[in-house]
């Protein structure tokens, strides 16, 4: 019997503990590698055939809400691209925290005025210190880092100058790893009471995951017990020792991506991997949880294509987070990079794709790695560009051999990335929804605070211009010349003009930003109505609640669902909770709640707010799907069938669909296993085609799944066409 390979992501992180300009190690990614081997080599859960993926009916009943700015497809030179942006589909306030960037102790240039000025003028908000990896071997009190090399200038009162020089907010490593939780109290009481500086954000540790526990080691962690459980309970005493000297801290508790390495492991003698492990110990007592994304790819339009999963991956995250009653934990991003081509124009397309997307998930913050992290292997880009293998935002000036950087400070092209973010949103600004008919082109878009509509356009293909046209629903712009900026590949500054508002020519491999300004009269008044909510949730009903708009008195209230770019109106009420009725049994949906004013005018949309309907109350099968084992970007899945029904089956046929685009069914046993893009559907073996009545039998089935990014389990089976209960 075989077992699926598990192909494992590059390194999710790389913070070789040498000086600035070293080589970075990837001891990381083969002990990660081995470990999961050795793991799958114990699970005996082993598939007894490749699956059938070729067409199958589409039996389930959940809810279609894709359209065709879901599902975009290629697009030539010669054809326009759509972007539809909906600006009455809030996605959310872009907060003062939002455009992160990480600092380190070994980065002698860390703190140089240089420094200062031009992460200033990137618009960082939030700076993260002492640097990764480092966090878990970093003592504050005597600045030091055993194991680990310390460059002078980089203590915590020096990385504090330079927070308050940048206008940014810091957000800090307490030492999990080799530290105690008095330790960090310390820190706590050093920073806030003895120094004011207002320290809010604080991480118990790193990449705790990485400790050994799970067969790869990159990660200092000196306690005895290296389990995900005495992680948690770890977490528990930090936050009860911190907090105890300043109560209004934030405490965040180290969680795995899924879909990436190693979510889904379980060590020998576990029932639960990091997540599922760790989330019920934290919850209610951790303030926010953190994930680190490094997606790598094959090559750069591999690599490009990674912030489309992200979406995914933080929507399972926040379900994992709401099954343990801790849904409304916010999340940190607080490491990322591509892993691919890092310091040249395709890691720029994809930083500013990135930052949106989680942005638009709900992250608190996204934290760049790094600002500057020395050379690596040199290679060349799609457009001819010598990459120096630097995961920093400013060159540190090294050289790999022969071949040497620009000098120390100069701006790589992600640098030039976040300055576009700020240009299309600030803090304060509103996310909206927007969408793109082509694969190569992303689009994200922002409602300003001043009544501008800001949209950022990525051109992802590196030979190629495309024209995009622009197309606005929920916005009436004045139609006078738009605000664009665009900053093109291999530039060294954004360039500035103004242009047709509905017309962009997207030069190739690029980031523009087109602002457009508001037709008067066309704004209501009304505010957004505010912090909207799920009070309760049935199979096929959901309840709402929300706090009134004010700048006047609303009409009515107006409650819509999101599907893709377009809108539907659900209900409406005079008051600020209402009822959506005749929604599908185990379907997900998400929802604004808009204002209308008496000239017929809407606010702006509330904030988002994600429903999801459990199965039916009542019926005659049941159906359980349980997660029993996976390697990041693969699983084993078991899937348990019953008739509780009056009537016998002879002869099954269960439907189900994957939430998730990128799983497929890679093997299975005990059933005969077919799939055709999301659907999947299951039919007996001779052997246990028969179903008692009333409960007398299950028969249980398993597959083999392979993921690129999410794999929420399904939530919707048909037995024979009837909708079952699912436990």
């Amino acid at each position: 019997m075989h077992v699926a390979e598990p192909h494992l992501p590059p390194p999710l992180g790389r913070r070789a503990r040498t000086p600035l300009g070293g080589r970075r190690s990837t001891r990381r990614a083969l002990a990660a590698a081995a470990a999961t081997a050795a793991l799958l080599a114990g699970t005996g859960l082993v598939p007894a055939a490749a699956a059938d993926t070729s067409a199958a009916a589409d039996t389930s009943t959940a809810a279609d809400t894709s359209t065709a700015a879901d599902t975009p497809t290629a697009t030539g030179a010669s054809d326009a691209v759509g972007v539809t942006v909906n600006a009455g589909q809030g996605l959310g306030t872009i907060p003062d925290t939002a455009y992160g960037l990480n600092s380190a102790i070994w980065d002698a240039n860390m703190n140089t005025a240089d420094t200062q000025d031009l992460v200033k003028a990137a618009g960082i908000g939030m700076l993260r210190y002492p640097g990764g990896s480092y966090g878990d071997i970093y003592h504050w009190k005597t600045h030091t880092a055993p194991g680990g090399y310390v460059a002078p200038g980089t203590d915590f009162d020096s990385f504090m100058g330079t927070v308050r020089e940048v206008g940014a907010q810091p957000i800090l490593i307490a030492n999990y790893g080799s530290g105690t939780p008095e330790e960090a109290a310390d820190w706590v009481r050093y920073a806030n009471v003895t120094k004011d500086y207002g320290a809010k954000y604080w991480e118990v540790g790193n990449e705790l995951y990485g400790n050994g526990h799970y067969g790869a080691d990159w990660e200092t962690d000196e306690h005895a017990d290296s389990s995900p459980a005495a992680y948690a309970h770890g977490v528990v005493d930090y936050v009860s020792a911190m907090k105890a000297v300043d109560p209004g801290i934030k405490v965040g508790a180290v969680l795995t991506t899924p879909g990436n390495w190693p979510d889904g492991v379980m060590a020998s003698g576990e029932s639960a991997d990091w997540n599922h492990t760790v989330i019920p110990i934290v919850a209610g007592k951790a303030d926010f949880v953190i994930v680190h994304w490094y997606p790598g790819g094959p090559d750069a339009a591999g690599m490009l294509g990674t912030p489309s999963q992200l979406a995914g991956e933080l929507q399972q995250l926040r379900a994992e987070l709401d099954a343990a009653g801790a849904g409304d934990t916010p999340i940190a991003l607080t490491e990322t990079n591509s892993n691919v081509l890092m310091d040249t124009q395709p890691t720029a397309l994809f930083a500013a794709d990135t930052y949106f997307t989680a942005l638009a998930e709900g992250v608190f913050t996204v934290d760049w790695w790094n600002t500057h992290n020395g050379p690596g292997a040199v290679s060349t880009a799609p457009d001819g560009a010598a990459d120096y293998g630097d995961m920093g935002l400013l060159s540190s000036g090294g050289c790999t051999g022969d071949v040497c950087e620009p000098p120390v400070n100069t701006p790589f092209p992600p640098y030039y990335a976040l300055q576009m973010l700020s240009r299309t949103g600030r803090p304060g600004d509103q996310l909206v929804n927007a969408g793109s008919t082509s694969e190569l082109v992303s689009a994200h878009a922002v409602r300003q605070a001043d009544g501008d509509l800001s949209v950022l356009l990525i051109n992802k293909d590196p030979s190629a211009s495309h024209t995009v046209d622009l197309h606005l629903s929920g916005y009436t712009a004045d139609g006078s010349p738009a605000d664009v900026a665009v900053f093109r590949d291999r530039a060294s500054s954004v360039d500035t003009a103004t242009g047709d508002g509905r017309t962009q020519a997207l030069p190739p491999y690029s980031i523009t930003t087109v602002t457009l300004h508001p037709k008067s009269g066309t704004a209501s008044a009304l505010s957004a109505p505010g912090a909207l909510k799920v009070t309760s949730a049935t199979d096929t009903t959901a309840t709402l609640s929300w706090s009134p708009s004010t700048g006047g008195t609303p009409v009515r209230y107006e409650v819509y669902r999101r599907q893709g770019t377009t809108s539907e109106l659900l209900t409406d009420t005079t008051s600020t909770t209402a009822t959506v009725r005749n929604l599908s049994p185990g379907a997900t949906y998400t929802l604004n709640v808009l204002a209308r004013d008496a000239d017929g005018r809407l606010s702006r949309a509330s904030a988002p707010v994600t429903v999801r309907t459990a199965s039916p109350a009542e019926s005659t099968c049941e159906v359980s799907y349980r997660f029993i084992g996976g390697w990041g970007s693969g699983f084993n899945a078991e899937v348990t069938v019953t008739d509780t029904g009056p009537n016998p089956i002879d002869g099954w046929t269960l439907a189900f669909s994957f939430p998730d685009s990128g799983v497929s069914v890679t093997g299975y046993w005990n059933a005969k296993v077919t799939q055709s893009g999301r659907n999947v559907i299951a039919t007996p073996e001779s052997y246990n085609a028969k179903l008692a009545a009333d409960g007398g039998n299950s028969v249980s089935f398993g597959i083999t799944g392979a993921n690129s990014g999410a794999y929420s389990p399904p939530t919707v089976f048909t037995l024979n066409g009837t909708v079952c209960t699912t436990t």
